[in-house]
C-alpha cells in the first residue's frame, strides 16, 4: 500500500506530523477532526507565516496520516496554499474600513455599510432584512432564508445598535429595515451595491478594486486575525463547509518560513 512512497518521503511526512501532534498534545490523533486540521494549517499560514511549500508539506503529511493510519478519507485543503498565480480576494485594512464608514454622511448609507462589515451578511441578506429580525435583547440579528434557504443568527454590536436607533428615528422604516423607493418594498441589492461603490470611490480607494463583497471578506479575515475560531466564522457567514469559509480568509503567500 505504501510502495509508491519513497522512504525519504515517508520520513519527511512523519517528521512533519510531529509538529501536529505537539500542537494538539492532549488530543488523541484518532479524534482529529477537519476543523482541528484547518485550525492547525491556519496557524502555520497566518501565525507562523510559513511558506506555501511548508503549508503544502504539512497538508500532504496529514493526508498521509489520515489515509494510511486512520483509514479515513481526507481531502487536502488547497485553499491553504493557493497557486502562485491565483488571485486571493482583496481585504480592506481596519483603517480603510474606518475611513469608509467615517466618509459617509448619509446615516442610512452609513448604517448599511456598518451592518455589512459588523455582521458579514451577504448583499441580498441586507436588502431583505426586516425590523423584526433585529433582536436587541440578545444582541443578535436573525437572517431569514439566507443562501441555501437556511435561517441563522449573526452578531449585533452595541455601536451598530446605536446607529440603527438613530437611523430609525430619522427614517422610520415600517417592515423592511431599509425601504426602497416604492412603499412597502425593500431597498434593492443593486442600489445598496451602488452606494457602497460610491463610498469607496469617494475616499480614494477605487484603484484597489474593492467591492461590496470585499466587506464580507474583510469581516471574516479580521475575525480570524482577532482570534475567532473557524467554526464560529463559518456559522456567522452561513457556510456549509470549512473549505468554503477558508476562501474568505486572506492568507499570506509571499513570506518565507522563519
Amino acid at each position: 500500500m505504501l510502495g509508491h512512497y519513497s522512504p525519504l518521503t515517508i520520513r519527511n511526512y512523519l517528521s512533519e506530523l510531529r509538529y501536529l501532534f505537539v500542537y494538539y498534545g492532549d488530543a488523541d490523533p484518532a479524534d482529529f477532526t477537519e476543523g482541528m486540521i484547518m485550525e492547525y494549517l491556519l496557524y502555520l499560514a497566518r501565525t507562523l507565516q510559513c511558506s506555501r511549500v511548508k503549508c503544502r508539506m504539512a497538508a500532504q503529511s496529514i493526508s498521509f496520516f489520515f489515509r494510511h493510519v486512520l483509514k479515513k478519507v481526507y481531502v487536502i485543503p488547497t485553499v491553504i496554499y493557493p497557486r502562485k498565480s491565483s488571485t486571493l480576494p482583496p481585504v480592506m485594512s481596519v483603517e480603510e474600513v474606518r475611513r469608509l464608514i467615517d466618509g459617509v454622511s448619509n446615516i442610512k448609507h452609513r448604517t448599511i455599510i456598518m451592518l455589512l462589515y459588523s455582521t458579514g451578511m451577504r448583499l441580498s441578506e441586507i436588502a431583505k432584512l426586516k425590523i423584526a429580525d433585529i433582536d436587541s435583547k440578545n444582541m443578535r440579528i436573525k437572517i431569514v432564508q439566507g443562501k441555501g434557504a437556511k435561517d441563522r443568527f449573526t452578531i449585533l454590536s452595541k455601536q451598530v445598535l446605536l446607529e440603527l436607533r438613530a437611523y430609525y428615528v430619522i427614517y422610520k422604516p415600517t417592515e423592511y429595515l431599509f425601504n426602497g423607493y416604492r412603499p412597502g418594498k425593500p431597498m434593492s441589492a443593486r442600489n445598496i451595491e451602488h452606494l457602497v461603490q460610491k463610498a469607496i470611490i469617494n475616499i480614494g480607494l477605487a484603484s484597489k478594486h474593492y467591492t461590496v463583497h470585499t466587506i464580507r471578506h474583510s469581516f471574516a479575515t479580521h475575525l480570524v486575525d482577532n482570534g475567532a475560531d473557524l467554526h464560529t466564522v463559518k456559522e456567522l457567514l452561513g457556510h456549509t463547509s470549512l473549505q468554503t469559509t477558508m476562501r474568505y480568509i486572506t492568507l499570506p503567500r509571499h513570506v518565507q518560513r522563519p
